[in-house]
């Protein structure tokens, strides 16, 4: 084999191994002779002539970071662990690569320390009842201090709060004391409304003397019903009234 022949297949491995290919969700940045391209690229066959070139790969699908459990003190001065899961993605495959040195690692510590921050600032009763507002607050901030890496913040969702023996026992005896609470005052109410009803059918028997008879004869429909052994009939008042006269 001569020379040229060498150069030639050297050349075409050469070329061979410079055809690269990009899948759909990948750009490729590509640096040249140390100076970045205007425009990444990708997706499909992409030319990288090394050593003139060198590739990086980014990703641009939507990552799911775990934010690990974070302990932290409320403004209310209860000790808790809170973990939450954040949604991102790489907006900017340029600015990923050279603002940052791992925008993964960089989202991973702003998202802890930013979660610290808020929830530190949250009384524990907003933490457990306004999630959502927290989550839109947390978002908001990670996805500010995020923008200038090409880092789009999607969503951000408090997974997980742990509260302390003492405090879930406390909760839970004021929880109890609720439900004491709310079943006395339906009872009350109850009650309340039984009198009411029993004054107005008192007023509508005194103002109707027919409606008093009727009444008693009904009781006395009920009392012929039961098997009892010894039955006591009340006397109207109507006659105990014409012997009293008389009197």
């Amino acid at each position: 084999m001569g020379f040229p022949m060498m150069i030639l297949v050297f050349f075409v491995f050469y070329l061979i191994n410079s055809v690269k290919i990009l899948r759909e969700y990948e750009r490729a940045v590509i640096f040249r002779m140390g100076r970045v391209l205007a425009q990444p690229k990708g997706p499909g066959i992409i030319l990288v002539f090394a050593p003139i070139d060198v590739a990086r790969r980014i990703d641009m699908r939507t990552i799911t970071l775990d934010v690990p459990p974070q302990d932290i003190i409320t403004r209310d001065n209860v000790s808790v662990k809170v973990n939450a899961v954040v949604y991102y993605r790489v907006v900017d495959p340029s600015k990923a690569v050279i603002e940052v040195v791992d925008y993964n690692f960089a989202t991973s510590q702003m998202s802890q320390t930013t979660l610290r921050s808020v929830v530190g600032q949250a009384d524990l009763d907003d933490l457990l009842s306004q999630r959502e507002k927290l989550n839109a607050q947390l978002q908001e901030i990670i996805d500010k201090q995020t923008d200038p890496w090409g880092i789009k913040v999607s969503n951000v969702e408090v997974k997980h709060v742990d509260l302390p023996q003492e405090m879930q026992r406390a909760m839970a005896k004021q929880a109890e004391a609720e439900r004491e609470r709310r079943a006395k005052i339906i009872a009350a109410e109850g009650e309340f409304q039984a009198a009411e009803k029993l004054t107005q059918a008192a007023n509508t028997m005194s103002k109707e003397p027919i409606a008093l008879q009727m009444r008693y004869l009904q009781t006395l429909a009920e009392i012929s019903t039961e098997n009892n052994s010894t039955i006591i009939f009340p006397l109207p008042l109507e006659i105990l009234k014409a012997f009293t006269e008389k009197k």
